[in-house]
């Protein structure tokens, strides 16, 4: 009896994790005094895919060959067994450049976190991978507020230069001081303001949340915010927004990006 016809070809199915994207420096740069840019070089289909958030896996410094984890088919990071010296720390892409294989991440340096460690000392060929990305939780609208200290500043960069040209509204941000201000593009109607700590440890002052409470809210409902900062200070905006504001659920996103007194903060 002769055998079946063989099936036609196809794609195998891939069953187990996979491998994470290994990114490599390509360059670095200091924006302002706290801030290291990181420029991670990577294939187009992996810049691609590394952004707008990410969910970055960072080695111990000078680590040429990390034990990287896996992703499964579910999503679920897989880790290795054993030691393997490798963080994860979730960052906004700041820029992401498909056709150039390059993508942008801003590190603020305060703390002594493995991320901000890494960054630090990083240089061109130093190897760090993506596990994941996900939406920055932003919604487009005729009207925005944007509030975030200097963690948020590359996510609310990327919402102002993508937003429509008629976007009016506010964009808040909390920095040390004015050396760690930033030239963003943003349409003529979003005032962009800066607040400086001045010698203030972050997380420790009201400066977005007295701001916040001094705008009055828009006369309009085509109205989104957009907040992140220390995790106290977004609670007491968030509930601001809701109550005073009276905002729903999808006018607004507001997320502590980290917490005073622990190091798991992001830098972007």
């Amino acid at each position: 009896m002769s055998a079946p016809d063989s099936p036609p070809d196809t794609v195998p199915v891939q069953d187990g994790p996979r491998p994470v994207d290994v990114l490599t420096v390509a360059r670095v740069a200091s924006p302002t005094p706290s801030v290291r840019r990181v420029t991670l070089l990577g294939t187009a289909a992996a810049v691609a895919a590394a952004g707008p958030t990410i969910s970055l896996l960072v080695p111990r410094v000078d680590d040429p060959s990390p034990h990287w984890p896996e992703v499964a088919r579910d999503g679920r990071i897989v880790w290795p067994g054993g030691s393997h010296g490798v963080s994860m720390r979730s960052y906004t892409a700041r820029r992401q450049d498909v056709d150039a294989g390059e993508v942008d991440v801003d590190f603020v340096l305060h703390g002594d976190g493995p991320a901000a460690t890494w960054a630090a000392a990083a240089g061109p060929g130093a190897p760090v991978a993506v596990a994941s990305a996900a939406a920055l939780g932003h919604s487009p609208a005729g009207t925005v507020l944007l509030a975030g200290d200097e963690t948020a500043v590359p996510a609310i960069a990327r919402i102002l230069a993508t937003a429509a040209p008629g976007t009016v509204g506010t964009a808040l941000l909390e920095v040390a001081d004015a050396a760690e201000e930033q030239v963003l593009e943003a349409p003529d109607g979003v005032t962009v303001r800066w607040l400086h700590r001045d010698g203030a440890e972050p997380g420790t002052t009201t400066h977005l949340v007295d701001a916040v409470r001094a705008l009055e809210r828009p006369a309009t409902d085509d109205l989104f915010a957009w907040v992140a900062a220390e995790s106290s200070v977004v609670r007491s905006i968030r509930a601001d927004l809701r109550g005073r504001w009276g905002l729903g659920r999808a006018q607004h996103h507001a997320i502590g990006y980290w917490r005073r007194g622990r190091t798991t903060a992001p830098g972007g």
